[in-house]
Order: C-alpha cells, then structure tokens, then sequence
C-alpha cells in the first residue's frame, strides 16, 4: 500500500462581527482549517487537519510541495518511517521548523486514517485503548473578553449544556481578569472548575497581581501566561502562588516537550495533536507526562477531524486529562464538515469516541468545495 498522492485543502470561512471573539491573540474575522488528504495506489483515501499557523495558505503549499516530495512512494503503513523522514528534512536541520511540525502533523493524522480503514479498527482500538468516557471543559474561540456580568451569562448556558469545566479567556489587565473570573465564580458556584488562559499574552508581574485573586477563586489552571520559549519567566511564575501552570499547544515534538517536562515548571501538559506532530508524536509526548506523573489535556483545533481524533488519543493513553470541549458559538467546521457531529457531551460532562472505522466521521467533499481559504489574518 504507497502513498499515491498527498494534497492540502486550505479552507476558512468568515467570523460575522455579531459572533466574534476576543482574547490574548486578538479579536476573531474568520476561522481557517489545512484538511490534509492522503490517497494510497490500492484507493484508500485518508483525512488528516494541520493546523494553519495563521497562514493557512503556506502551510497547504508546504505540503503540496517539499512534503509530498519526501513521501510519495512510502509504505502507507509506515507511519513512523514517514514520520522520521519528514523530521529529518524539514524540522531537525535546515526546514521549515514550526510550520513543517505543522504540516507533519496533518499528514501523520490522515496515515493513521488509512492504517484504521486496513485494519478495519476504530482509532482508539488500533492505539491500544478502549472506548471510555473522557472528561471535558467548555472551550475553543468562547468564554473571552467582555463585560463580567455578559461573560457569567455565557458561562451558565455551558454549565446548562453538561460542562462541569469551562475555560476563560484572561491575558487582559490583572483588574479586568480578576473582574470576570470573580464574576464567573459567583455565577457558577463551588462545584464548576475554573481554568484560566492568558494566551501568552501575561507578564511575571501580570501573574503577581492575579495570582491571589485566582487563588481565591481556586482556579484550576493558568494556561500559557508566556510564550513557550520563555523559560525563564515559567520558572519565575510557578514559584508565584498555588494555582498549577498548564503549557504545550505551540510546543512541538517530543523534544520541546522534554525540555518543558525537565524544567518542571508546568503541571499540565497541552499538546496539540494538528500542531506538535500527529498522533504519532502525540503518543511519545504522552508517555512522557506519564513518567512524570502528569496528565496530558491536549488542546484542539478548528474541524470535527482533530477533535474526534483528540478523543481518541484520550482513550488509548493511560494518563487522559481533560478534552477540550469547543462551544465557539459559530463553527461549521465543527458541525458540518462530517455527516456527524465530533462528539457529543453526556449528563457527567464527558466525551466518549464515535465507532466505526477511524475516527467514525465521514468527510463531506461538497462542504470543503464550499469553504475556500480566504487570505488574510484570522485574528486583528
């Protein structure tokens, strides 16, 4: 079974003003998607998402190109051949570095597809795990800035749907921050758990004026107060107060995910499986976390084929933290991509993953001919 083709699918769609959203990384226009597809010399056809780095346009021509170069011809099964023939060329000397960790990760999603439709296994199973209930948290582009008593409102609507986690987006001035995760607490009460994102967007000192605040309102997690490289800042803030550091969605591969590990700074590990390097990556960075007795709550991406897939990443490691749930108020990609939704929520607020062949989706071709890339930036 060789890879025959390879072929990136760009899409977007834009974000109406009455639906935007904003947060430490700016106020939302459009949503972008990279759909990777994979077609085998036997037929098989399989989907992967990349994420789009915010240039959705030249992470599709950087797997159009260089990628289907490299890999044209490989054992489809090989994903782990792929996988290391890729890093070697494009991420460990003289490549592209974030954006080919990118573009990888959508090509190793669509090569499981197809190792899934071989074995005529369901993802999860195929992994060596086993359909279960996964944990979830309210959140995706929502729960961002804007007025405390309006930023309540929303929280309950997510607490009336099943959630019994939610994630506010922080990262604005201390005051402000404070305002809303104080205003949620009151609203939703003792028994909700509260986790907090600043987006990058925070400084040591931020995280000092907040931190008894959050505290106070025990917050669950400040998620990604700084950039990924700024270890020195990490190491400043965890020694700030009592309320855990969660980092991981911009940091790619294992061997970032080594050095955050080491540092021991941040008590839950976010890989993103459209971002650090597929499933395939995503597996070692979650026997990693495991041997430090940590969780791994991956963040997700922007279609129903990574937040399918993250579920079932979740049940095929032993250490599954929390999913993360997306109730971004407008997402077609999430609820019309496939002939399913990628989840639903139960009374216990989990998830568990579809049956069927892979991820149990079946893409829908006249929905992605629909939604062309749109240039530009997907946040101002």
């Amino acid at each position: 079974m060789k890879i025959a083709d390879i072929r990136a699918v760009p899409i977007s769609f834009p974000v109406p003003a009455d639906k935007s959203v904003t947060l430490g990384i700016g106020r939302s226009v459009k949503r972008d998607a990279v759909l990777v597809r994979v077609e085998t010399d036997d037929g098989h056809v399989g989907w992967g998402e990349a994420h789009h780095g915010r240039c959705p346009g030249a992470i599709a021509r950087l797997i159009d190109t260089t990628m289907r170069e490299l890999v044209i011809g490989f054992d489809a099964r090989d994903v782990a051949g792929v996988w290391a023939k890729v890093f070697r060329m494009q991420i460990a000397s003289h490549g592209m570095g974030a954006a080919a960790a990118l573009a990888l990760s959508g090509l190793d999603i669509a090569l499981w597809d197809i190792r899934c439709q071989d074995a005529q296994m369901p993802l999860y199973r195929l992994l060596g795990g086993s359909a279960k209930p996964v944990k979830a948290y309210a959140g995706g582009i929502a729960l961002g800035w804007q007025e405390p008593a309006l930023l309540a409102e929303e929280a309950l609507r997510h607490v009336g749907d099943g959630y019994r986690a939610l994630k506010l987006r922080v990262g604005d001035t201390a005051e402000k921050d404070i305002a809303r995760v104080r205003a949620v607490r009151s609203a939703v009460g003792d028994q909700i758990t509260i986790l907090v994102d600043a987006n990058t967007n925070y400084t040591v000192d931020d995280v000092r004026k907040v931190m008894p605040a959050y505290e106070e309102c025990a917050v669950g997690w400040l998620e990604e107060p700084f950039p990924p490289m700024d270890r020195r800042a990490y190491a400043a803030a965890a020694k700030l107060g009592r309320v855990p550091l969660a980092a991981g969605e911009n940091h790619y591969t294992r061997f970032e995910f080594a050095t955050l590990l080491d540092d021991g700074d941040v008590s839950f590990v976010q890989p993103d499986l459209s971002k650090t390097g597929g499933i395939t990556e995503s597996m070692r960075i979650a026997a990693m976390a495991s041997a430090h007795k940590l969780t791994v709550n991956p963040h997700t991406s922007a279609t129903a084929i990574n937040m399918s897939t993250t579920i079932h990443f979740l049940c095929a490691v032993d250490n599954p933290g929390y999913f993360e749930g997306d109730v971004t108020s407008l997402n077609p990609f999430r609820d019309l991509l496939a002939d399913k939704l990628p989840y639903r929520l139960d009374a216990n607020g989990c998830v568990t993953p579809h049956e069927g062949i892979g991820i149990g989706l079946t893409i829908d071709q006249a929905f992605i001919d629909e939604h062309p890339l749109i240039e530009g930036p997907c946040y101002v």
